[in-house]
């Protein structure tokens, strides 16, 4: 499948910025964060600008972004038009927790409520990103028990580094976290290498013969049909080589899984200034270590339809 850029910045800014947000939620109803008001404009402002700069992002890969409002009107049978309702939800609960959070600098009680209802809805519209994947059954890669659990793993990985930094950034204890950031690191890191073993262990589920119900004999495609690159080539028939490929995954492995995890276990045991930098450095490596995971999960899934061009 074409790895769009906009696509792409969409589900890592979103998945970082809903991860962020359910943690918060969760922390602040469980007073494990402190309700510093600075402390709380910081961390709840970068989730929501993550989650809003995602959303938009992801119209641009609209033809016709002016009409993605109607999106929303096929909620009953489509997983992305649940997804939008979700999402849109979720800002009701988030902003009376953050105006809450800021204005009393409280977080209990009815805004304790609200935390949870915003990280309920987070959880929510994770899943209904992962299932839009998920239910694709044309994509084997993505048809599959790894999609959605990956999609909420990540953004709980990525959200748990994040507010680890912003934990350290404001001279706050943040232990606690940083064995839970490293955990999630581990199991995350566990997942995409089962991940990827599965998807290189997959066969085909269709093939020329199945498509044309002729089971016996090799079916080939004389020529194509027709000259030129199409929109479905394009979209569905985009090839990754073999080597580039394996480089990626190397590069995934180092900066998505590896460094951070480094980085937050130094930053569990050095002093303060150090542990700054190292929580910091989490976020910086992990940051281009997901996007190019991303690129990878939409690069390397083919769509069945590239059967019809003999591929």
């Amino acid at each position: 499948m074409h790895p769009a850029l906009s696509v792409i910045f969409f589900t890592t800014a979103t998945g970082a910025g809903y991860g962020l947000l359910a943690l918060l939620g969760i922390s602040a109803a469980l007073g494990l964060v402190p309700p510093e008001r600075w402390l709380g404009l910081v961390a709840l402002g970068l989730a929501l600008t993550l989650i809003t700069g995602g959303l938009l992002s992801s119209t641009l890969h609209l033809g016709h972004p002016e009409r993605a409002w109607r999106a929303f009107s096929q909620w009953r049978s489509s997983w992305l038009s649940r997804e939008g309702v979700a999402a849109v939800l979720t800002y009701v609960p988030a902003g009376i927790f953050g105006i809450g959070w800021l204005v009393t600098g409280r977080v209990d009680g009815l805004v304790a409520v609200a935390a949870l209802a915003a990280a309920a809805g987070a959880l929510i519209t994770l899943f209904t990103t992962g299932m839009i994947y998920a239910s694709l059954k044309p994509v084997a890669q993505w048809h599959s028990r790894f999609t959605v659990p990956g999609y909420l793993i990540f953004a709980v990985m990525t959200g748990a580094v994040l507010l680890h930094a912003v934990l350290h950034l404001f001279g706050n204890d943040a232990r606690g976290l940083g064995m839970f950031a490293a955990a999630t690191i581990i199991l995350g890191w566990a997942w995409k290498a089962a991940t990827w073993r599965h998807n290189d262990a997959l066969k085909p589920p269709s093939s020329a013969n199945s498509a044309t119900g002729l089971k016996d004999g090799t079916i080939r495609s004389i020529e194509w049909p027709h000259t030129e690159e199409n929109f479905v080539l394009k979209e569905m028939g985009y090839r990754i080589a073999r080597k580039h490929a394996a480089k990626l995954r190397r590069l995934v492995h180092l900066l998505a899984f590896a460094v951070p995890l480094a980085a937050v276990a130094l930053a569990l045991v050095a002093p303060r200034w150090l542990a700054v930098l190292s929580a910091c450095l989490a976020v910086a490596a992990q940051a281009p270590g997901i996007v190019t995971e991303r690129w990878l999960f939409f690069a390397e899934a083919k769509h069945a339809v590239t059967l019809y061009y003999g591929r």
